[in-house]
Protein backbone atom coordinates (compact mmCIF):
# COMPACT_ATOMS: atom_id res chain seq x y z
CA UNK A 1 0.00 0.00 0.00
CA UNK A 2 1.21 3.35 -0.85
CA UNK A 3 2.08 5.91 2.08
CA UNK A 4 -0.78 8.73 2.57
CA UNK A 5 0.29 12.02 0.22
CA UNK A 6 3.05 10.09 -1.97
CA UNK A 7 3.39 11.12 -5.53
CA UNK A 8 2.23 7.95 -7.90
CA UNK A 9 3.84 7.76 -10.88
CA UNK A 10 3.53 4.93 -13.26
CA UNK A 11 5.58 4.54 -16.67
CA UNK A 12 4.30 1.94 -19.28
CA UNK A 13 6.97 0.25 -21.75
CA UNK A 14 10.27 -1.24 -20.66
CA UNK A 15 12.09 0.45 -23.49
CA UNK A 16 14.54 3.56 -23.65
CA UNK A 17 11.72 5.59 -23.50
CA UNK A 18 10.18 4.14 -20.84
CA UNK A 19 13.46 3.47 -18.77
CA UNK A 20 14.54 6.89 -18.63
CA UNK A 21 11.36 8.27 -17.85
CA UNK A 22 10.81 6.24 -14.44
CA UNK A 23 14.69 7.01 -13.96
CA UNK A 24 14.24 10.54 -14.42
CA UNK A 25 10.97 10.80 -12.61
CA UNK A 26 12.55 9.35 -9.64
CA UNK A 27 15.48 11.65 -9.58
CA UNK A 28 13.25 15.00 -10.11
CA UNK A 29 11.21 13.68 -7.19
CA UNK A 30 12.94 11.33 -5.13
CA UNK A 31 9.79 10.68 -2.55
CA UNK A 32 7.56 10.07 -5.49
CA UNK A 33 6.18 6.36 -5.81
CA UNK A 34 7.57 5.54 -9.39
CA UNK A 35 7.11 2.27 -11.00
CA UNK A 36 8.23 0.83 -14.19
CA UNK A 37 5.67 -1.77 -16.42
CA UNK A 38 7.14 -3.60 -18.55
CA UNK A 39 5.61 -6.68 -20.70
CA UNK A 40 8.67 -9.00 -20.28
CA UNK A 41 9.81 -10.34 -17.65
CA UNK A 42 13.31 -9.56 -17.24
CA UNK A 43 14.92 -6.06 -16.83
CA UNK A 44 14.82 -3.79 -19.72
CA UNK A 45 17.79 -4.11 -22.21
CA UNK A 46 18.76 -2.36 -25.13
CA UNK A 47 17.38 -3.32 -28.44
CA UNK A 48 20.64 -2.27 -30.78
CA UNK A 49 22.52 -5.23 -29.95
CA UNK A 50 20.10 -7.89 -30.72
CA UNK A 51 20.67 -7.29 -34.76
CA UNK A 52 24.35 -7.41 -34.16
CA UNK A 53 26.12 -8.88 -31.71
CA UNK A 54 23.39 -11.28 -30.25
CA UNK A 55 22.89 -12.98 -33.43
CA UNK A 56 26.32 -13.43 -33.92
CA UNK A 57 26.87 -15.19 -30.79
CA UNK A 58 28.97 -12.28 -29.03
CA UNK A 59 26.63 -10.78 -26.56
CA UNK A 60 23.36 -11.64 -24.84
CA UNK A 61 20.44 -9.58 -24.32
CA UNK A 62 20.96 -9.60 -20.62
CA UNK A 63 24.72 -8.03 -21.21
CA UNK A 64 23.08 -4.84 -21.74
CA UNK A 65 20.68 -3.63 -19.30
CA UNK A 66 19.52 -0.50 -20.42
CA UNK A 67 19.48 0.95 -16.12
CA UNK A 68 23.01 -0.01 -15.69
CA UNK A 69 24.70 -3.37 -14.20
CA UNK A 70 22.17 -3.22 -10.76
CA UNK A 71 19.14 -2.37 -13.14
CA UNK A 72 15.95 -0.54 -12.27
CA UNK A 73 16.40 -1.28 -8.23
CA UNK A 74 19.64 0.88 -8.11
CA UNK A 75 17.27 3.48 -9.04
CA UNK A 76 14.72 3.06 -6.49
CA UNK A 77 12.20 2.34 -9.30
CA UNK A 78 9.96 -0.58 -8.31
CA UNK A 79 9.96 -2.63 -11.90
CA UNK A 80 7.18 -4.84 -12.30
CA UNK A 81 6.17 -7.50 -15.35
CA UNK A 82 2.72 -6.53 -16.42
CA UNK A 83 0.86 -6.29 -19.45
CA UNK A 84 -1.26 -3.30 -19.84
CA UNK A 85 -4.33 -3.73 -21.35
CA UNK A 86 -6.62 -0.79 -20.64
CA UNK A 87 -6.42 2.46 -18.37
CA UNK A 88 -9.10 4.32 -16.63
CA UNK A 89 -8.79 8.00 -16.85
CA UNK A 90 -11.40 8.89 -14.29
CA UNK A 91 -9.98 6.27 -11.71
CA UNK A 92 -6.60 7.67 -12.29
CA UNK A 93 -5.64 3.26 -13.17
CA UNK A 94 -3.90 1.63 -15.23
CA UNK A 95 -5.63 -2.02 -15.74
CA UNK A 96 -3.73 -5.13 -16.23
CA UNK A 97 -4.05 -8.65 -18.49
CA UNK A 98 -4.76 -10.35 -15.08
CA UNK A 99 -6.90 -7.76 -13.64
CA UNK A 100 -4.48 -6.30 -11.57
CA UNK A 101 -4.88 -2.33 -10.55
CA UNK A 102 -1.73 0.10 -10.35
CA UNK A 103 -3.10 3.85 -9.13
CA UNK A 104 -1.70 7.04 -10.79
CA UNK A 105 -1.44 10.62 -9.83
CA UNK A 106 0.87 10.78 -13.22
CA UNK A 107 1.09 8.27 -16.06
CA UNK A 108 4.11 8.08 -18.42
CA UNK A 109 3.34 5.98 -21.73
CA UNK A 110 6.21 4.51 -23.55
CA UNK A 111 4.81 1.68 -25.84
CA UNK A 112 7.42 1.94 -28.66
CA UNK A 113 6.80 0.56 -31.73
CA UNK A 114 5.47 -2.98 -33.37
CA UNK A 115 6.49 -5.07 -36.47
CA UNK A 116 4.99 -4.13 -39.72
CA UNK A 117 3.94 -7.65 -40.93
CA UNK A 118 3.34 -8.18 -44.32
CA UNK A 119 0.20 -10.52 -45.46
CA UNK A 120 2.88 -13.05 -47.29
CA UNK A 121 4.77 -13.26 -44.18
CA UNK A 122 2.08 -13.70 -41.38
CA UNK A 123 4.07 -13.99 -38.02
CA UNK A 124 4.15 -17.60 -36.80
CA UNK A 125 4.64 -19.07 -40.50
CA UNK A 126 7.45 -21.92 -40.34
CA UNK A 127 10.85 -20.98 -41.58
CA UNK A 128 9.38 -16.73 -41.69
CA UNK A 129 11.35 -14.07 -38.10
CA UNK A 130 10.38 -10.70 -37.37
CA UNK A 131 13.11 -9.04 -34.77
CA UNK A 132 11.92 -7.16 -32.75
CA UNK A 133 13.04 -8.43 -29.21
CA UNK A 134 15.25 -10.84 -27.16
CA UNK A 135 12.98 -13.77 -27.73
CA UNK A 136 12.87 -13.31 -31.51
CA UNK A 137 16.84 -12.46 -31.50
CA UNK A 138 17.10 -15.99 -29.96
CA UNK A 139 15.28 -17.84 -31.85
CA UNK A 140 16.30 -16.14 -34.89
CA UNK A 141 20.12 -16.97 -33.71
CA UNK A 142 19.02 -20.51 -33.34
CA UNK A 143 18.39 -20.46 -37.40
CA UNK A 144 21.04 -18.82 -38.67
CA UNK A 145 23.79 -22.00 -39.24
CA UNK A 146 26.33 -21.55 -41.85
CA UNK A 147 25.80 -22.75 -45.04
CA UNK A 148 21.70 -21.92 -45.23
CA UNK A 149 19.92 -19.59 -46.97
CA UNK A 150 18.78 -16.49 -46.09
CA UNK A 151 15.94 -14.13 -47.89
CA UNK A 152 16.09 -10.88 -46.16
CA UNK A 153 12.56 -8.87 -47.50
CA UNK A 154 13.68 -4.83 -46.92
CA UNK A 155 16.98 -2.84 -47.28
CA UNK A 156 16.40 -0.58 -44.32
CA UNK A 157 18.94 -0.59 -41.50
CA UNK A 158 17.52 -3.93 -39.78
CA UNK A 159 17.56 -5.86 -42.86
CA UNK A 160 20.82 -4.65 -43.78
CA UNK A 161 22.50 -4.79 -40.19
CA UNK A 162 20.68 -8.65 -40.14
CA UNK A 163 22.13 -9.28 -43.24
CA UNK A 164 26.10 -8.25 -42.20
CA UNK A 165 25.60 -10.29 -39.11
CA UNK A 166 24.33 -13.67 -41.36
CA UNK A 167 27.26 -13.03 -43.40
CA UNK A 168 29.79 -12.68 -40.96
CA UNK A 169 28.24 -16.19 -39.73
CA UNK A 170 28.41 -17.69 -43.42
CA UNK A 171 24.98 -17.82 -44.52
CA UNK A 172 24.30 -16.96 -48.18
CA UNK A 173 22.28 -13.86 -48.18
CA UNK A 174 19.61 -12.05 -50.07
CA UNK A 175 18.21 -9.24 -49.61
CA UNK A 176 15.02 -8.07 -51.97
CA UNK A 177 14.21 -4.50 -51.43
CA UNK A 178 11.04 -3.02 -53.47
CA UNK A 179 12.74 0.63 -53.76
CA UNK A 180 14.90 1.15 -56.42
CA UNK A 181 17.73 1.10 -54.31
CA UNK A 182 18.52 0.56 -50.14
CA UNK A 183 18.31 2.90 -47.90
CA UNK A 184 16.29 5.09 -49.95
CA UNK A 185 14.58 6.49 -46.77
CA UNK A 186 17.46 6.81 -44.76
CA UNK A 187 20.37 8.29 -46.74
CA UNK A 188 21.76 9.83 -50.14
CA UNK A 189 22.36 8.11 -53.38
CA UNK A 190 26.29 7.82 -52.94
CA UNK A 191 26.43 7.22 -49.48
CA UNK A 192 23.45 4.24 -49.92
CA UNK A 193 26.25 3.08 -52.65
CA UNK A 194 28.64 2.62 -50.52
CA UNK A 195 27.13 0.79 -47.63
CA UNK A 196 25.91 -1.47 -51.06
CA UNK A 197 29.56 -1.81 -52.20
CA UNK A 198 30.24 -3.17 -48.99
CA UNK A 199 27.54 -5.58 -48.41
CA UNK A 200 28.41 -6.96 -51.76
CA UNK A 201 32.06 -7.13 -51.11
CA UNK A 202 30.61 -9.49 -48.38
CA UNK A 203 28.64 -11.89 -50.56
CA UNK A 204 25.34 -10.43 -49.89
CA UNK A 205 23.01 -10.19 -53.03
CA UNK A 206 21.10 -6.76 -53.19
CA UNK A 207 18.26 -7.03 -55.04
CA UNK A 208 16.32 -3.83 -55.69
CA UNK A 209 13.00 -2.39 -57.58
CA UNK A 210 11.50 -6.31 -56.58
CA UNK A 211 7.94 -6.78 -55.86
CA UNK A 212 7.20 -9.95 -54.51
CA UNK A 213 4.29 -11.34 -56.44
CA UNK A 214 4.13 -15.49 -54.71
CA UNK A 215 5.62 -17.31 -51.84
CA UNK A 216 5.98 -20.88 -51.55
CA UNK A 217 6.24 -22.57 -48.34
CA UNK A 218 7.04 -26.40 -48.46
CA UNK A 219 9.09 -29.11 -46.35
CA UNK A 220 12.47 -28.01 -47.81
CA UNK A 221 12.09 -24.68 -47.50
CA UNK A 222 10.36 -21.24 -48.88
CA UNK A 223 10.33 -20.29 -52.79
CA UNK A 224 9.54 -16.77 -53.76
CA UNK A 225 8.67 -15.00 -57.12
CA UNK A 226 8.92 -11.59 -58.00
CA UNK A 227 6.93 -9.33 -60.55
CA UNK A 228 10.15 -8.86 -62.52
CA UNK A 229 10.29 -12.50 -63.03
CA UNK A 230 12.87 -13.48 -60.81
CA UNK A 231 12.74 -16.67 -58.40
CA UNK A 232 14.88 -17.18 -55.41
CA UNK A 233 14.78 -20.31 -52.82
CA UNK A 234 15.49 -19.90 -49.18
CA UNK A 235 15.95 -21.82 -45.97
CA UNK A 236 14.69 -19.00 -44.23
CA UNK A 237 13.59 -15.36 -44.22
CA UNK A 238 14.03 -12.13 -42.29
CA UNK A 239 11.12 -9.69 -42.64
CA UNK A 240 12.47 -6.48 -41.66
CA UNK A 241 9.60 -4.10 -43.39
CA UNK A 242 9.83 -1.18 -40.92
CA UNK A 243 7.95 -0.92 -37.89
CA UNK A 244 4.21 1.22 -36.55
CA UNK A 245 3.75 3.25 -33.52
CA UNK A 246 2.09 0.80 -30.48
CA UNK A 247 -1.52 3.30 -29.97
CA UNK A 248 -3.55 0.66 -29.12
CA UNK A 249 -3.97 0.88 -25.78
CA UNK A 250 -4.04 4.62 -26.33
CA UNK A 251 -5.99 5.00 -28.76
CA UNK A 252 -8.51 2.53 -26.60
CA UNK A 253 -8.67 5.49 -23.95
CA UNK A 254 -9.70 7.86 -25.96
CA UNK A 255 -6.53 9.62 -26.65
CA UNK A 256 -5.69 11.77 -29.44
CA UNK A 257 -3.68 9.62 -31.73
CA UNK A 258 -2.57 10.48 -35.34
CA UNK A 259 0.00 7.97 -36.66
CA UNK A 260 1.19 8.05 -33.22
CA UNK A 261 0.00 9.32 -29.65
CA UNK A 262 -0.29 13.11 -30.01
CA UNK A 263 1.79 15.21 -27.51
CA UNK A 264 2.97 18.92 -26.92
CA UNK A 265 6.33 19.82 -26.59
CA UNK A 266 5.98 18.89 -22.86
CA UNK A 267 5.30 15.12 -23.76
CA UNK A 268 1.99 15.84 -22.58
CA UNK A 269 -1.30 13.92 -24.75
CA UNK A 270 -4.79 14.93 -24.04
CA UNK A 271 -5.01 14.31 -20.93
CA UNK A 272 -3.11 16.39 -18.99
CA UNK A 273 -2.05 13.89 -16.29
CA UNK A 274 -0.92 11.11 -19.04
CA UNK A 275 2.19 11.32 -21.15
CA UNK A 276 3.89 9.58 -23.51
CA UNK A 277 7.56 9.54 -25.09
CA UNK A 278 9.83 7.60 -27.47
CA UNK A 279 8.59 5.63 -30.95
CA UNK A 280 4.92 5.73 -30.99
CA UNK A 281 4.74 9.40 -30.12
CA UNK A 282 4.32 12.57 -32.82
CA UNK A 283 5.69 15.31 -31.49
CA UNK A 284 6.11 19.20 -32.68
CA UNK A 285 9.10 19.49 -34.84
CA UNK A 286 10.42 22.32 -36.44
CA UNK A 287 7.42 22.59 -38.81
CA UNK A 288 4.87 20.04 -37.85
CA UNK A 289 4.20 17.14 -35.51
CA UNK A 290 6.68 14.17 -36.40
CA UNK A 291 7.63 10.68 -35.18
CA UNK A 292 11.10 9.38 -35.03
CA UNK A 293 12.22 5.89 -34.60
CA UNK A 294 15.94 5.91 -32.53
CA UNK A 295 17.75 4.91 -29.58
CA UNK A 296 18.57 8.89 -28.92
CA UNK A 297 15.51 10.38 -29.33
CA UNK A 298 13.64 7.38 -26.89
CA UNK A 299 16.23 8.39 -24.19
CA UNK A 300 16.05 12.12 -24.69
CA UNK A 301 12.44 12.25 -25.21
CA UNK A 302 11.99 10.12 -22.16
CA UNK A 303 13.77 12.07 -19.79
CA UNK A 304 11.60 15.18 -20.41
CA UNK A 305 8.68 13.32 -19.87
CA UNK A 306 9.78 11.75 -16.66
CA UNK A 307 10.75 15.01 -15.25
CA UNK A 308 7.37 16.82 -16.05
CA UNK A 309 5.48 13.91 -14.83
CA UNK A 310 7.56 14.67 -11.27
CA UNK A 311 5.93 18.07 -12.09
CA UNK A 312 8.78 19.81 -14.06
CA UNK A 313 7.97 21.97 -17.46
CA UNK A 314 10.63 21.07 -19.39
CA UNK A 315 10.36 21.58 -23.32
CA UNK A 316 11.55 18.50 -25.63
CA UNK A 317 14.16 20.30 -28.04
CA UNK A 318 17.03 17.44 -28.54
CA UNK A 319 18.71 17.26 -32.13
CA UNK A 320 17.71 13.50 -33.48
CA UNK A 321 20.26 11.73 -34.38
CA UNK A 322 20.52 7.72 -35.07
CA UNK A 323 23.25 5.39 -35.89
CA UNK A 324 23.77 2.27 -37.26
CA UNK A 325 26.73 -0.63 -37.50
CA UNK A 326 27.32 -2.97 -40.57
CA UNK A 327 30.47 -4.71 -40.75
CA UNK A 328 33.31 -2.07 -39.87
CA UNK A 329 31.17 0.44 -40.91
CA UNK A 330 29.29 2.68 -38.42
CA UNK A 331 26.98 4.51 -40.53
CA UNK A 332 25.49 7.58 -38.68
CA UNK A 333 23.26 10.85 -38.98
CA UNK A 334 22.45 13.90 -37.46
CA UNK A 335 19.65 16.68 -37.41
CA UNK A 336 16.03 17.07 -38.69
CA UNK A 337 14.68 14.99 -41.58
CA UNK A 338 13.12 18.04 -44.36
CA UNK A 339 10.29 17.37 -46.56
CA UNK A 340 11.81 19.35 -49.24
CA UNK A 341 15.01 18.79 -51.02
CA UNK A 342 17.83 20.89 -49.87
CA UNK A 343 21.53 21.70 -51.22
CA UNK A 344 23.66 18.96 -50.22
CA UNK A 345 27.73 19.35 -50.03
CA UNK A 346 30.00 15.78 -49.52
CA UNK A 347 33.04 16.63 -47.54
CA UNK A 348 36.26 14.44 -49.43
CA UNK A 349 37.67 12.05 -47.01
CA UNK A 350 39.50 8.79 -47.16
CA UNK A 351 40.12 5.84 -46.05
CA UNK A 352 36.66 4.80 -46.96
CA UNK A 353 34.74 7.00 -45.07
CA UNK A 354 32.22 9.97 -46.01
CA UNK A 355 30.29 12.65 -44.97
CA UNK A 356 27.46 14.33 -46.49
CA UNK A 357 25.78 17.55 -45.52
CA UNK A 358 22.74 19.40 -45.63
CA UNK A 359 21.90 22.99 -45.86
CA UNK A 360 19.57 25.20 -45.32
CA UNK A 361 19.67 28.94 -44.77
CA UNK A 362 23.13 28.98 -44.65
CA UNK A 363 23.80 26.46 -41.67
CA UNK A 364 23.80 22.72 -41.97
CA UNK A 365 20.47 21.07 -41.17
CA UNK A 366 21.12 17.95 -41.44
CA UNK A 367 24.27 15.41 -41.61
CA UNK A 368 25.24 11.74 -42.58
CA UNK A 369 28.76 9.56 -42.43
CA UNK A 370 30.19 6.57 -42.47
CA UNK A 371 32.89 6.17 -39.69
CA UNK A 372 32.79 10.01 -39.23
CA UNK A 373 32.38 10.10 -35.56
CA UNK A 374 34.80 13.11 -34.30
CA UNK A 375 33.51 15.14 -37.30
CA UNK A 376 29.55 14.28 -36.75
CA UNK A 377 30.27 15.28 -32.88
CA UNK A 378 31.37 18.58 -33.93
CA UNK A 379 28.84 18.98 -36.68
CA UNK A 380 25.96 18.71 -34.01
CA UNK A 381 27.12 21.73 -32.34
CA UNK A 382 27.09 23.20 -35.34
CA UNK A 383 23.42 22.56 -35.86
CA UNK A 384 22.30 23.14 -32.31
CA UNK A 385 24.27 26.45 -32.34
CA UNK A 386 23.05 27.60 -36.34
CA UNK A 387 26.43 28.56 -37.28
CA UNK A 388 26.76 30.24 -40.37
CA UNK A 389 28.84 28.07 -42.52
CA UNK A 390 30.44 28.10 -46.26
CA UNK A 391 29.74 25.39 -48.49
CA UNK A 392 32.95 24.96 -50.27
CA UNK A 393 34.47 24.80 -46.74
CA UNK A 394 32.46 22.43 -46.18
CA UNK A 395 33.56 20.47 -48.49
CA UNK A 396 37.08 21.38 -48.28
CA UNK A 397 38.46 18.37 -45.77
CA UNK A 398 41.54 20.65 -44.90
CA UNK A 399 39.43 22.97 -43.50
CA UNK A 400 39.00 21.67 -39.62
CA UNK A 401 35.31 21.49 -38.68
CA UNK A 402 35.91 22.53 -35.32
CA UNK A 403 37.18 25.90 -36.48
CA UNK A 404 33.71 26.71 -37.87
CA UNK A 405 32.52 26.61 -34.31
CA UNK A 406 34.36 29.75 -33.74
Amino acid sequence: MESPGKQRIVVVGGGPAGVFAAIEAKRAAPGAEVTLLSDEACEPYEKPPLSKGVLTGKALPEHAPIAGPNGMAAHNVVLACACVTAIDRVGHQVITATGQRFAYDALVLAPGSINRELPQWPAGMARVHYLRNEQEARALKSALVPGKRLLIVGGGLIGLEVAASAATLGLTTTVLEVAPRILARVCDTETGALIADTHRRHGVALDTGEMIEHVRAHDAGIEVATQSGKAFSADLVVVGAGVKPNVALAAAAGLATDDGIVVDAHCRTSDPAILACGDAVRFPGPAELIRLENWRHAQDHGMVAGRNAAGAADVYKSLPSFWSEQYDLYIQGVGWPAAAPRARVRRALDGGRALVFWLADGAIASAMGINAQRDLAVVRRLIERKVPVDAAALADASKPLQAMLK
